[in-house]
């Protein structure tokens, strides 16, 4: 992986030493679905994501992106990429939909806003207005190649238009913000810190993770990149198959 791409990312300094191997795997037991990315394939889509934002959307440090997005690696790319070049973030996750947002400036329009299809339709949603809509193929009531809904675009069809390389983008702060409520990227790696040593996640880590129990991507996707773990996230999770997949995917532990 290119280190410019995730660089600012928070807590993301130490890449595998081999970067072909598996970074995130991705399971969904509802539907057989497996995907795996090396730190190679998860930096060139979150390259593709920030030139999206940037060149596409000419969004950068200042700007805000809400995350309508289960647990996955296209999720975990539009958040990597989102945080490479200064873009805060507020993930409002599916299980406080429909509660009030307590974020400054919540009730303002947004800058960019990216959502699973299943979210956009769902009347409980209040999707925030935003500049620039994406909708995320991914979660409940996925419909690969369906056309999006009016006023969206298809994030998939649209980053693939960019290069998956790394432009020189401005250096990030750590006292930046990287949530819309302010939350900086300093503050977002002690946390994610905080909860590798909780589980004993360390470098080198392969860490399986119920995504039905942890919908924050601090769980999922931050606390085992910060300390240069891996991860096998798993949706829709059968606990028959749990044994078979620690010893499948040499997971060393279970979150």
């Amino acid at each position: 992986m290119d280190a410019s791409v995730l660089a600012s990312a928070p807590g993301r300094r130490r890449l595998p030493a081999d970067a072909g191997a598996p970074l995130l795997t991705c399971y969904d037991d509802a539907t057989g679905e497996r995907a795996e990315l090396s730190a190679t394939a998860l930096g060139a889509w979150s390259a593709r994501t920030a030139a999206l934002l940037r060149d596409g959307c000419r969004l950068g440090a200042g700007d805000r992106a809400a995350i309508l997005l289960p647990p996955h690696w296209q999720s975990a790319a539009v958040l990597l990429g989102a945080w490479s070049i200064g873009v805060s973030v507020s993930i409002r996750l599916a299980a406080t939909a429909g509660l009030p947002v307590l974020e400054p400036g919540a009730d303002e329009p947004l800058d960019a806003v990216f959502a699973a299809r299943g979210r956009v339709d769902d009347w409980l949603e209040d999707v925030p207005e935003a500049r620039h809509r994406f909708v995320l193929d991914v979660g409940a009531r996925a419909t690969p190649g369906a056309p999006p809904p009016e006023g969206y675009r298809d994030f998939l069809a649209e980053a693939a238009r960019y290069a998956g390389l790394a432009p020189q983008y401005a250096l990030i702060s750590p006292g930046d913000p990287a949530s819309v409520d302010g939350t900086s990227y300093a503050q977002l790696r002690t946390v994610a810190l905080g909860i590798a040593e909780q589980h004993d996640i360390t470098a080198g880590d392969r860490v399986l993770v119920d995504a039905d129990q942890h919908e924050h991507p601090l769980f999922w996707l931050l606390a085992p990149l910060t300390v240069g773990a891996s991860v096998v996230l798993c949706v829709n999770m059968d606990p028959d198959l749990l044994d078979v997949r620690v010893g499948t995917e040499g997971v060393t532990r279970v979150l």
